[in-house]
């Protein structure tokens, strides 16, 4: 085996360690950052309040810079229906509410006032996903730590900053095809580390007057994918929200992904027979958030084909311009696990 292929082996079978690594070294940055406060805290005037950018910690497809706080937990239900049109929609389907997409169960923990952890289970999309690409049943391990906040009348404090990272496992049986299709699928693993997602994204907020923007950078890995697709890209992400009376908000979020240039023309090729003729679009939402007393609710409007940003970022292979969106909700709500003595 030469050096080159070794050193693959080595980067794959580690890399999914990267986001626990960071959550370690994240979460003993924001205990000694609180032990020197701590001292500080009886200063009048020491530092201005923090601007509370979003209302939520996610949006539609987005993740925010807004964390739980310590000691609670956010458990948040995404479930996104089928197409309101098209092909998979209509009055036949009951504009999609007759199927659900994909559903996300979250459990998000406040373990300090910078970090949160998370943890979730997602389904997976069933439609626009052949037998070669529909992988299912994830778990994900991720955390989110904010770095920086905006704060009220401080220049010196302009932007909230915050880093999501995650690690995501498919728990799916492993389907084996016969040759020549037996190494051309994405759902054929060959171990533990081919079931392996990482995302990665820098997310910076700030708030203009009552009107919240974002930029979400984005990096997504995956250990296994079809020959001729991008294992690793990038891509760009956009927020806002913009407040209609005091309980309701427009929401949106959008993300431009870089796919290259031979994957697109790998999955447009006709003659593909492990994959119909496919077109990669950006993902898209638009919603409207409802606060009511302990919940936040998302009536949200999407053509992201999956939830998981391991999966939607790379995968999403339906467009506003075909009816290809989708009916779906998010509903949070914040519990109380233990009281901050400090």
């Amino acid at each position: 085996m030469c050096l080159k292929t070794t050193r693959g082996i080595v980067m794959r079978k580690y890399f999914f360690l990267f986001p626990l690594f960071f959550s370690i070294h994240a979460f003993a940055q924001d205990s000694t950052f609180n032990s020197l406060m701590q001292g500080m805290e009886s200063k009048p005037n020491d530092q201005k309040p923090i601007v509370k950018i979003f209302e939520s910690e996610r949006l539609i497809n987005a993740n925010t810079t807004e964390l739980v706080g310590k000691g609670k937990m956010v458990f948040r239900v995404i479930h996104n229906f089928y197409d309101v049109a098209g092909t998979n929609g209509g009055i036949k389907n009951f504009f999609g509410l007759d199927n659900a997409s994909d559903i996300k169960i979250s459990f998000q923990v406040g373990l300090g006032h910078k970090l949160d952890m998370i943890t979730s289970r997602d389904r997976g999309a069933e439609n626009y996903q052949t037998e070669f690409s529909k992988v299912q049943k994830n778990w994900e391990l991720g955390f989110k730590y904010r770095f920086a906040e905006q704060r009220e009348n401080d220049p010196s404090h302009p932007l909230s900053i915050a880093l999501f990272a995650n690690t995501a496992v498919s728990s799916m049986r492993s389907k084996f095809f016969s040759p020549p299709y037996s190494d051309s699928s994405e759902t054929t693993f060959n171990n533990f580390s081919e079931r392996l997602s990482q995302a990665v994204q820098l997310i910076i907020a700030r708030k203009f007057g009552k009107v919240s923007v974002q930029l979400s950078p984005s990096f997504v890995h995956r250990n296994r994918i079809i020959p001729g697709d991008d294992k690793s890209l990038f891509a760009l992400g956009g927020a806002t929200r913009i407040p209609i009376t005091r309980n309701l908000a427009f929401i949106v979020d959008y993300f431009h992904v870089f796919h290259s240039k031979s994957a697109r023309d790998f999955y447009k090729n006709p003659n593909s027979a492990v994959h119909p003729p496919t077109q990669f679009h950006d993902p898209l939402g638009i919603g409207f958030e409802f606060l009511t007393s302990g919940h936040v609710f998302h009536l949200n409007f999407t053509n992201a084909t999956e939830i998981l940003e391991n999966r939607f970022i790379p995968r999403t292979v339906t467009s506003w311009g075909k009816g290809q969106f989708r009916w779906g909700f998010t509903v949070a709500r914040t519990f109380v696990l233990w009281r901050d003595k400090n």
